[in-house]
């Protein structure tokens, strides 16, 4: 336990003066307390017949998969090559896929055995990864982020890698509690029991509300996703420039673009 506070107040210390953080690849606790946290979440399953419905082309690997299993690679490269382990998902307006996005890549980095990955649902307002993968949970994140349930026993884990945190309700005051210091702290805690290599945030869009201009200063990196033929260039701009303001940008994602090379028929 006292190693274990240790690390809480460790991760607590990194997110407040923010240096340069150590490998992604050395733990900070035990390795045989993290095996125990991981093998305590309740694991979860999605049906066959919400796969193509809800879009989760990614649930097997394959062709379908690949546009996601290239995106997974190339945010570990991203996170490695610049220390990155937060990473948050944004969007200059709603319908650009983020939360689609955020499913598919539980299911590609469950297939990256060899590293862990928590994915949160911080789109306080709606039920949107809950919704894609079909689970309906008794608490949300908010009960989470405000200490009325702990991570270990909201979270759900999908193979042996994955954790998500889902929402199960619109919480009432989710700009004030995601620019909390107690936000901070407990994300800070979920880090240090947990050990992941990366930690990805559903987030809103950036237009909708200021839920990311205060929890953005929390995540090392921002993703923007943009939606061909609806997502202006002046959008994009607007967006890139909102995100620099706040944390890194790691990168833009056109979603929903649809094409043929000619030669192999892939789309």
């Amino acid at each position: 336990m006292e190693r274990l506070q240790a690390a809480i107040e460790k991760a607590r210390t990194r997110r407040q003066d923010a240096p340069k953080r150590a490998s992604l690849t050395q733990p900070d606790s035990p390795q045989i307390g993290v095996e125990t946290a991981w093998n305590s979440l309740a694991s979860f399953a999605v049906h066959g017949s919400k796969l193509r419905k809800n879009r989760l082309v990614a649930f097997e690997s394959g062709a379908d998969a690949g546009p996601y299993d290239m995106l997974r690679t190339r945010m570990l490269q991203q996170a490695q090559k610049n220390d990155w382990r937060r990473i948050a998902i944004v969007s200059p307006h709603s319908g650009c896929g983020k939360t689609t996005t955020a499913a598919n890549l539980v299911f590609s980095f469950s297939r990256q055995k060899d590293m862990r990955c928590i994915i949160l649902d911080l789109d306080l307002r709606r039920v949107g990864l809950g919704k894609v993968l079909d689970q309906k949970t008794k608490y949300g994140m908010a009960d989470v982020l405000e200490r009325r349930v702990s991570f270990a026993d909201h979270a759900l884990r999908y193979g042996t890698n994955v954790a998500v945190g889902l929402n199960n309700a619109p919480a009432s005051n989710p700009s004030e509690l995601l620019q909390s210091a107690q936000t901070r702290d407990v994300l800070a805690e979920i880090e240090a029991a947990y050990q992941p290599k990366l930690m990805i945030f559903d987030m809103p869009p950036l237009m909708s509300s200021d839920d990311n201009y205060g929890f953005l200063k929390n995540v090392d990196c921002a993703l923007i996703m943009a939606e061909a033929d609806n997502t202006t260039i002046e959008q994009i701009d607007q967006a890139e420039r909102q995100v620099a303001e706040l944390t890194n940008v790691m990168g833009v994602v056109l979603n929903k673009c649809r094409y043929n090379d000619g030669v192999y028929g892939y789309e």
